[in-house]
């Protein structure tokens, strides 16, 4: 039967465009050459046995057997790396595959899958590799990496060890690593891969394990597909049986020197990062001397070890932590010493409310102090956010108006705001434009003398965009800006002495800050000013359209303490608990306290409906956060937890928290240390 087939295959050759090119004699060893050249699909991270080289080409023990069919059959090869992962041969296929190199050996499989494979090219063994100190045990519950595309492993391990757990991984290193990292417990590999990844100094803490009768057997398989003509069929098994016969003339020494050969010249090639970390223990002894001697020699040289700009920074750097801590300590100087003449006042009411008043004033510009340095944080690591939302710009100036005008009075300045706002709707962060108005006033009222004058110049105009593009400018009659100093008003920690604001410099992150939130929105602050004339600060951003509610006429109503909603105040801290309480009830608020998240969710939901109007909800609770007490309440089985205001009362005041505590159904944000008026005006709209 073979003979009669051989003797067909001019004709298949002939049908087929001379795809095969030539038959067999009867004489195998005398096969006329093949004139088409095959097309060999190859695994890249199997060396010594497969692998691509540095040129691009296959590399290994596969190529070297590849060279030797080619010089007993006459076949020509062209070879490409295949993709990781488990290939299909309808991939094959359609790439016009047809060969598969390295492929395991195994007679029953191929009968079963329906494909032609060579016989083996290399007999060697499967080993297991593992942590140092475990034994194999092949009755265990063993999570096993396996490369994806092993096939015909599995199926024997699915036999051999059925209480294995296999899992994919798409490479021979990506198993390495993840029994490695503990992910596995173990890998199975030939053994050849195993002796050349295992000189890597990263995996030295892997043994290798001797699997009993588990041979790695490879060999070449065509490429057929799975429903192929008896055309297809025929010039696949011809080609097989052409390798085959290649095969059986190379001997098992020649197999051999093949290995030793190409073991020998493709070993393991360290890396700087291989030799990073084989030297660690030594490298973080010598870092830590290296870093030891540094910081002695810094101590010693500082000064004059660095370049006239670097100089130029540290002497900058140094005048803002000199400034830094005299705005913290004159401060906290203040507190400390407020506090004592309290204990000395107690009964004294007018002078210790006077105490209170200094008190007040002094912790509120501590506040302000640590808000400059987390908004300077985040816009350096750009972390920070802007949000967008309706933003009225007349209320925004109403109430920017209503914080400037106290200050300006009291130093006699002449303050107006003159605002042509035609468009007063626009989307924004209110918050941060607010900021940057309140933060360049503050600044001119600082700068201003007594009896000087302070004008806020509003317009706004469309881009050709159709963007909303509006123009702040504060001028005033103040002391002025040098020219050399205008040009680094903006840069960190940069201030211009002053008489008029001796005492009263600040930190000099106002402007910056601003600066660079003006940036973020689209737009620019910039400065002009005449030394003894005044300064003009021009802030710009654009934004686009928004639609605003029809603005109502306020209308009276009954101030009936009746009239106000109860409050259900979610605070796991006792004396902020208390202090809220206190406050709420002398605004006429009755309110109930809840220590943590579950606990204001039990209050509510085992309340009358509508008996609580508002919840003001920290977020950093015990048991449950505000974030799932407010997820919690709103999925209550009742109409008033739809309904019921959520206000966050917290201190991280961060734009994510914001943005996430809206996420979660709350209506409102209102940051720590808590601002009554503007906590009035949020329970006014309940």
């Amino acid at each position: 039967m073979r003979t009669a087939f051989l003797r067909m295959l001019p004709l298949i050759a002939a049908l087929a465009l001379a795809l095969c090119g030539a038959a067999f004699a009867e004489d195998d060893s005398a096969a006329p050459p093949v004139t088409q050249t095959l097309k060999v699909g190859y695994v890249d991270d199997r060396v010594p046995i497969s692998f691509q080289t540095k040129d691009g080409e296959l590399g290994g023990v596969s190529r070297r057997i590849f060279d030797r069919i080619a010089e007993l059959t006459g076949l020509s090869f062209e070879y490409e790396v295949l993709p990781g992962g488990a290939v299909t041969y309808d991939y094959l296929k359609g790439e016009g595959f047809d060969l598969v190199t390295s492929v395991e050996y195994n007679r029953e499989n191929q009968k079963a899958r329906g494909i032609l494979i060579s016989n083996p090219y290399l007999e060697s063994r499967k080993v297991v590799v593992a942590h140092e100190g475990l034994s194999f045990d092949s009755r265990a519950n063993s999570k096993l990496a396996l490369s994806s595309g092993s096939q015909t492993i599995k199926l024997v391990l699915a036999k051999t060890f059925p209480n294995f757990e296999v899992v994919d991984y798409p490479s021979t290193q990506a198993c390495f690593d993840a029994v490695r990292s503990g992910e596995a417990d173990l890998t199975i590999v030939n053994q050849y891969l195993a002796e050349y990844w295992l000189h890597r100094p990263i995996y030295e803490n892997l043994q290798v394990l001797p699997v009993p009768g588990m041979d790695d057997l490879l060999c070449f398989s065509a490429v057929v597909p799975l429903e192929s003509t008896p055309e297809e069929t025929a010039r696949a098994q011809s080609i097989i049986d052409a390798i085959d016969g290649a095969i059986e003339r190379i001997t098992e020494d020649e197999v051999m020197n093949f290995i030793i050969e190409e073991t020998l010249a493709n070993q393991y090639e360290y890396t700087m990062g291989d030799t990073i970390y084989r030297f660690r223990h030594t490298l973080v002894v010598m870092a830590l001397s290296v870093l030891l001697i540094a910081v002695l020699v810094a101590l010693v040289m500082r000064l004059y070890v660095r370049t006239l700009a670097a100089r130029a920074d540290e002497k900058a750097h140094r005048r803002f932590l000199s400034t830094m801590s005299h705005e913290i300590r004159t401060p906290l100087n203040g507190l400390i010493g407020l506090s004592e003449l309290m204990i000395r006042s107690t009964d004294d009411p007018p002078r210790m409310k006077s105490y209170l008043q200094q008190l007040e004033f002094t912790a509120k510009y501590l506040l302000s102090l640590i808000s400059d340095m987390l908004d300077m944080s985040q816009l350096q690591s750009k972390a920070l956010d802007l949000a967008c939302e309706p933003v009225d710009l007349r209320l925004l100036l109403s109430t920017v108006e209503h914080i400037e005008t106290p200050a300006m009075k009291k130093k006699g300045i002449d303050f107006a705001i003159d605002a042509e706002l035609p468009l007063p709707g626009v989307w924004g962060d209110p918050v941060r434009i607010e900021q940057v108005l309140l933060n360049v006033l503050d600044n001119a009222c600082k700068f201003t003398q007594e009896g000087g004058s302070v004008n806020l110049r509003i317009r706004q105009s469309e881009n050709k965009e159709g963007r909303v593009v509006t123009r702040a400018e504060v001028q005033d009659n103040g002391c002025g800006i040098g020219e050399a100093f205008q040009k680094r008003i903006f840069d960190l920690f940069e201030q211009e002495s002053h008489e008029v604001s001796k005492g009263n410099q600040g930190t000099g992150l106002g402007l910056p800050i601003s600066h660079r939130l003006a940036k973020l929105m689209d737009g620019d602050l910039t400065v002009s000013s005449k030394k003894g004339e005044g300064s003009k600060f021009t802030f710009t951003f654009a934004a686009d359209p928004a639609p605003l509610p029809q603005r109502e006429e306020a209308q009276a109503a009954p101030s009936s303490a009746a009239l106000k909603p109860r409050i259900l105040i979610a605070e796991d801290n006792e004396l902020n608990a208390q202090i809220l309480v206190e406050l709420l009830t002398e605004e006429g608020y009755e309110s109930a306290v809840a220590a943590n998240g579950r606990e204001a969710v039990e209050l509510f939901g085992a309340s009358k409906p509508g008996e609580y109007g508002v919840i003001l909800m920290d977020l950093l609770m015990p048991e449950m956060n505000g974030f799932e007490a407010a997820l919690a309440i709103r999925a209550l089985e009742r109409e008033d937890a739809a309904t019921v205001r959520i206000l966050a009362c917290t201190a991280n005041a961060f734009e994510e928290d914001a943005q996430r505590a809206k996420e979660c159904g709350m209506n409102g944000f209102i940051s720590k240390p808590i601002d009554m008026p503007r906590l009035m005006r949020a329970l006014d709209e309940a």
